[in-house]
């Protein structure tokens, strides 16, 4: 006889936005110009250990068999030590090529933005991103400072959204129920409304029991 042993664990994903969300106010204060110049190295230092909790919640995603959210949190845990990276070194051409990266990123998240729909949490997170992520590419790339306060502001609004998304989650859990709205639609809301019977569906085909990936 062969058993499958599943393991309950608690989520991480107010984890990962609470460190978006925080990551995300000391960047944008940046951009805004709330934090001088001077700050830039200060920043990147605080912003720095965003990459291992993040990393840390993509981990416990792809664990707890969510691909999409450890995809996601794994690809924002990137982003942080390249920035920091860049910015600490003073390389040359560094903002430059930050912006490239952000443009990249902006590729990525439209791909993701695309598979997210059901799980309205991750969506929201991610359609406010986009327009962060194009500002600050286009910022780079062309050195304009109104798309750099402009990107700054729209960090802002990513934290709000990360923060919200974030403090739902966890009264989600407190409470065993939604308290505030969070939108799962289709097989998201089965997820978590659903009995065992649908969280065991086609449990055989998933990564780690199937042969290959």
């Amino acid at each position: 006889m062969t058993r499958i042993n599943l393991r309950p664990i608690a989520s991480p994903m107010p984890l990962g936005f609470f460190t978006i969300a925080i990551a995300s106010v000391m960047t944008g204060c940046l951009q805004l110009g709330l934090l001088g110049e001077a700050a830039r190295t200060a920043v990147a230092l605080t912003v720095l250990p965003a990459f291992v909790l993040q990393l840390l919640v993509a981990y416990l995603a792809f664990g707890a068999r969510d691909v999409i959210a450890a995809t996601l949190m794994a690809v924002f845990a990137g982003s942080w030590p390249a920035y920091s990276l860049v910015v600490l070194s003073g390389a040359a051409d560094g903002p430059r090529v930050l912006g490239v990266f952000n443009l990249a990123l902006l590729v990525f998240g439209a791909l993701m933005t695309a598979v997210t729909r059901p799980k309205r949490a991750l969506w929201l997170v991610l359609v406010v991103s986009l327009p962060r992520w194009a500002a600050t590419g286009l910022a780079g790339v062309t050195g304009a400072d109104w798309l750099t306060r402009t990107a700054g502001a729209l960090g802002l609004a990513v934290a709000l959204v990360a923060m919200y998304t974030a403090f739902a989650l966890m009264l989600e859990d407190m409470r065993n129920g939604e308290v505030l709205p969070i939108g799962r639609t289709g097989p998201a809301h089965l997820a978590v409304e659903g009995d065992l019977s649908v969280q065991l569906r086609n449990l055989e085909r998933q990564a780690g029991v199937r042969r290959t990936l």
